[in-house]
């Protein structure tokens, strides 16, 4: 095969040890995609699972271009949405896997946005006992978050992600050409991840972030590579550090724990970046009730969130007590107690399970 062509900008790597692996960063990194396979995977078939809306989009042509390049490809699809987010979709998937030959030597490649990487991935790591799989994801909350780390699984009717896996990828590919297609509301929901690296670990990048905000929002080639590339560095050294979310991992949590509440709550009608934006608001203003954040740093965030024109706000129609019923049922419970993740200034955090019903409610009436 000839060489790839010079599409890869940033090349980061996550270590962990025999399952360390690299990310791909670049615009066109797509039109290369064969090479790095075969790199990779020498003489396998590949599966590509995506939804519909990106299998008619981009997976028709990945699997036409794999094929042309001689190498064994087929395509598996499921409806777009966090509703497919479930074991019905899981099962579907793996008897169609079945049905279409799939054994131990086959590779998934989850292509997509968040939703299709967590599913993709749970598939991946249960069929036949676990098979490689890659993440080409095509959304910059894929691109930033979700393809990163390893964490897979589905949604149950009390709650998101209840049922997943711990489970590496073998590669990332991370076209930030593909960024373009994407309706403003997709782009808004990543950057919502983008601002929580860096008011949890890099307080040089939050302000990088408001000095770009309309550079991001216009999509300039290099400012967004250079966003996906620190996202990428800051998510793969928590990662590195801590893959299973022993305890430094949960800080990427901050946002969640009240953001999830929110969006089980709107059920799912409110996307997953805009309630991370609401919850990281309410966290922040628990810290900020603490005394272990400023209240000009509550300020910037909220500016910042405003900024990329993301909502500061949980809409009224939410019933109060259902955000709180839903925080109690989040995964991060532990021995009955909440675990928040609380902000110590921009760039530092503190994990505690002293947070207390009256603060939650204190918070989200804050956002009222």
């Amino acid at each position: 095969m000839k060489p790839p062509r010079i599409h890869v900008w940033h090349t980061i790597t996550v270590d962990l040890k025999e399952r360390s692996y690299d990310i791909l960063i670049g615009p066109g990194i797509l039109s290369d995609v064969g090479l790095y396979l075969e790199r990779i995977f020498p003489g396998r078939s590949f599966y590509i699972i995506s939804d519909s809306n990106v299998h008619d989009l981009i997976g028709i042509d990945m699997k036409s271009m794999l094929e042309d390049q001689g190498f064994s490809c087929k395509d598996l699809e499921f409806p777009a949405g966090e509703s497919s987010k479930n074991l019905e979709t899981v099962e579907r998937l793996c008897r169609e896997l079945v049905r279409i030959g799939a054994d131990r030597q086959g590779v998934v490649i989850a292509l997509g946005g968040g939703v299709t990487g967590d599913i993709a991935g749970f598939v991946a790591s249960i069929y036949m006992r676990g098979i490689p799989f890659v993440q080409v994801p095509t959304s910059l909350l894929a691109q930033v978050d979700s393809s990163v780390g390893g964490k897979t699984g589905v949604d149950l009717p009390e709650g998101k992600n209840l049922v997943g896996t711990f489970y590496q990828p073998s590669l990332v590919i991370s076209d930030i050409g593909v960024l373009a297609t994407l309706p403003r509301s997709e782009l808004k929901n990543g950057i919502a991840e983008v601002i929580k690296y860096g008011a949890i670990w890099d307080k040089t990048f939050f302000s990088f972030l408001e000095e770009r905000i309309d550079d991001v929002l216009s999509l300039d080639p290099d400012i967004i590579a250079q966003v996906v590339r620190r996202s990428c560095e800051i998510k793969a050294e928590v990662v590195s550090r801590d893959e299973r979310e022993g305890d430094l991992r949960r800080i990427l949590n901050f946002g969640h724990t009240i953001g999830h509440a929110v969006e089980a709550s709107s059920n799912f009608t409110i996307s997953h970046g805009e309630a991370v934006a609401m919850g990281m608001v309410a966290e922040a203003w628990i810290s900020v009730e603490k005394g272990l954040l400023a209240m000009d740093d509550l300020k910037r965030l909220k500016a910042l969130i405003k900024g990329f024109e993301l909502p500061g706000q949980i809409p009224g129609s939410i019933p109060r007590e259902h955000i709180l019923s839903a925080i109690r049922h989040d995964k991060k419970v532990k021995a009955g107690t909440v675990h928040f993740v609380l902000l110590k200034g921009l760039g530092r955090t503190i994990i505690t399970p002293e947070v207390t019903d009256e603060e939650i409610m204190g918070a989200i009436q804050h956002l009222t």
